[in-house]
This record gives C-alpha cells, sequence and structure tokens, in this order.
C-alpha cells in the first residue's frame, strides 16, 4: 500500500487566530449496508505523523495501528454514526452531513476553524473549508478518515456475527458479488439494509414477488 509523506495542507490555515483546526470525513457513503459513519479530529498544532494518510491507501493492519495511535495522539475525536433507515430516510447525503455534524458536536473541545473532505457544512460556530481530496491532503482529515473507516468497519464485523450468510466482514456492505449473491438468496435485512439502494429495492421486490407466488 501506498506510504505517506506528511500530509500539510492545514498548516496555510493556522494564525494568530485559527490554533486548533477540527478535520472531518466519512466512511460507508457507497456499501448497500450498514451505517454512514463521520469523525472528527483535532491534533496540536505542530503535530506531525508521515504515516497517517487517506485511509483508502492504507492496509486494514496500517488502518489498524494509526486508529489506536490517532486515540492516543488527538486532543479530541468525535464520531457521528447515520443508520441505514434514516439514510433511507433522508438521502445518503443529507445523511452524511448530519454525521458529520454530530461528529463535530461528540469533540466536546474548542476549535477554531473545519476542514473537510468536499462537504459543506452550514450553522457551524467557526469557519468551514471544504477541500477536494481533502483526505489525500490535510493531516486532519486524514485522520478523521481512519477514525471513520475502522468504527464503520468494526460495526460491519459485528452484523458479519448475527447475520453470518452474507460476508459482512469480508465485503463491509459493498455489493461485491457475494454480497449481491447473498441478497438474492436470502433477502434484504429490515435496518440493515439501505432499502434507497436500487440493488437492496430490486432484491426486496424480488423477494416479495417470490412470496406472493407461494
Amino acid at each position: 500500500m501506498k506510504q505517506s509523506s506528511v500530509l500539510t495542507y492545514q498548516e496555510q490555515f493556522y494564525s494568530d487566530k485559527v490554533n486548533l483546526i477540527v478535520g472531518v470525513d466519512e466512511a460507508g457513503r457507497g456499501p448497500l449496508a450498514g451505517p454512514v459513519v463521520a469523525a472528527a479530529v483535532i491534533f496540536p498544532r505542530a503535530y506531525i505523523n508521515k504515516e497517517i494518510n487517506d485511509s483508502k491507501q492504507l492496509s486494514e493492519k496500517k488502518r489498524e495501528e494509526l486508529f489506536n495511535l490517532i486515540k492516543k495522539d488527538a486532543l479530541a475525536i468525535g464520531v457521528g454514526i447515520v443508520d441505514a433507515e434514516t439514510i433511507d430516510k433522508v438521502n445518503i447525503y443529507e445523511a452524511t452531513k448530519i454525521a458529520m455534524k454530530t461528529a463535530i458536536k461528540n469533540l466536546n473541545h474548542k476549535y477554531d476553524l473545519i476542514l473537510t473532505d468536499a462537504m459543506k457544512l452550514e450553522n457551524q460556530s467557526v469557519e468551514v473549508i471544504d477541500i477536494i481530496k481533502g483526505d489525500a491532503k490535510a493531516l486532519p482529515i486524514a485522520a478523521a478518515s481512519i477514525i471513520a473507516k475502522v468504527t464503520r468497519d468494526h460495526m460491519m464485523d459485528e452484523l458479519a456475527k448475527k447475520y453470518t450468510e452474507y460476508g459482512f466482514d469480508v465485503h463491509k456492505g459493498y455489493g461485491t458479488k457475494r454480497h449481491m449473491d447473498a441478497l438474492k438468496k436470502f433477502g434484504p435485512i429490515p435496518k440493515v439494509h439501505r432499502y434507497s439502494y436500487k440493488p437492496v429495492y430490486r432484491a426486496s421486490m424480488h423477494e416479495m414477488n417470490l412470496f406472493e407466488m407461494e
């Protein structure tokens, strides 16, 4: 997996008035099942770690290592979780916003600026700057991507223990062949699958048609 040089994009925003920067990112917008999870991270101003990078560029083992390191080194971490039912009600974009705002609220720490990975957030107490591909540029956003990803993966691992036939520990809810095959065979799981996503909706309709034919 790709190793990072130190991500320094956030440095340009520090000033006499901006000392504590929040990085915010999410995991789980694309999967057919499970929640969307957001994280917010604040590091000390001088914090440097060349291993922290966009979670997608890291192995699972490295993410787990950095997850524990970030928890130790960060001044504050907040997490926001929005379940599949809410995603179906408000859509994934709005659900992601809710998760991010919840993560920021759950920091329980003062801050001077918020940096997000390409997501505009309204009604915040400080300025919000949305950065395209921010998780590959700014250290606190990259750290947030790791916290969000690992937190969500752990949740999917727990779902895998409850619903063993779906393989959630392997695909984490994404639309892999194994997941699609399980959907067709067993149907979607209420409160776990996102019925507003077309593959899940089609599977639910197929299941309903089979039920009606019996």
